[in-house]
């Protein structure tokens, strides 16, 4: 089994940029699109095999067709027909809301589905953007309650004096477990490799207005519950960037690795699991499919030694 490719899920938004379509190399008429779901399996949103004979199946199709030969035998025992990870690319033209998400157990209980573990890698961002995650205050929830409640002046709340503000800068990554604040600066673009979930509590959107005239909905309530609100001494994450294959993120959820190719690089992670690969400069081929900047491929479990050809800088992703 070669690796399968999909169609892209782009997405308009109120924060959107015009990056996405550039940086893909495709012509598209949308304005605004915030994101484009590179492989995604949320209800309405999933993606859809771009070619080959399978050209047409829906990602759910496909896991039911082959099973744990695509997916992996204990990926497929836990999760069954649903794929666990959504792969995007993030443009942020303007802010995106401060929010939060809730943690498995508690999306379980109020919305029957998983919570949501995220990663970033940022690929490009403009001089002062920012990444805002994690409290560098402590607060109560009575605190963080008054906070978000308070009128804003001139768009600005209370929120914002508690949350850890960092410079974006290329090749940044930051690990954003179930229960953080946080939010995406404007000017940021970059990759996002999460659970299989769209929750998202809303808290903060700087009041603003959609073309309507109408603010978004805010999930203060839901929110006060899920927030994590230890403090911690960095939400920035380190990794050695001088590796050609250097460990990325490692959690329950996803391991992340950024890959860097120059002519040929083969790479066994080991694992019972399917191994996507997202590329984010030059382009190569992997087990005889050809993948270019802006474009992800899932690389069956059955056949996951990876062997590249090509240059550029890729992320890898497996359970």
């Amino acid at each position: 089994m070669k690796p399968f490719k999909f169609e892209p899920f782009l997405k308009t938004t109120i924060w959107g940029g015009k990056q996405i379509a550039a940086f893909k190399n495709i012509d598209i008429d949308k304005q605004n699109v915030g994101e484009s779901w590179e492989i995604s399996d949320i209800p309405g949103c999933e993606s859809i095999v771009a070619s080959g004979s399978d050209k047409g199946l829906t990602l759910v199709e496909l896991i039911k067709k082959y099973k744990e030969l695509l997916v992996g035998k204990k990926v497929y025992a836990k999760f069954g027909d649903r794929f666990p990870l959504l792969v995007k690319f993030i443009d942020s033209h303007q802010n995106l809301s401060v929010q939060v998400h809730p943690n498995d157990e508690l999306a379980m209980k109020r919305h029957h589905c998983p919570g949501k573990s995220e990663m970033w890698y940022v690929i490009n961002a403009e001089p002062g953007a920012k990444i805002y995650t994690g409290l560098r205050k402590e607060i109560t929830p009575e605190q963080y309650e008054r906070m978000v409640t308070t009128e804003t002046v001139d768009g600005y709340s209370p929120i914002m004096d508690v949350i850890a503000t960092y410079e974006a800068h290329s090749g940044d990554i930051y690990f954003l477990p179930a229960g953080r604040l946080h939010a995406i600066g404007a000017g940021c673009f970059l990759a996002e490799i999460q659970e299989t979930s769209d929750i998202t509590y809303r808290v903060y959107d700087y009041g603003r207005r959609d073309a309507n005239g109408n603010t978004r909905e805010l999930h203060i309530e839901q929110a006060k519950d899920a927030i994590d609100y230890h403090v911690y001494p960095e939400y920035r994450s380190t990794y050695d960037s001088t590796l050609l294959d250097a460990p990325l993120v490692h959690c329950p959820f996803f391991n992340v690795n950024r890959v860097v190719v120059h002519e040929a690089m083969d790479i066994d992670y080991q694992v019972d699991s399917f191994v996507i690969v997202l590329c984010l400069r030059g382009e190569a081929t992997v087990n005889g499919m050809d993948v270019r900047q802006g474009e992800s491929l899932l690389v069956p479990a059955c056949n996951n030694k990876l062997y590249f050809l090509g240059n550029g800088i890729f992320l890898t992703a497996t359970i």
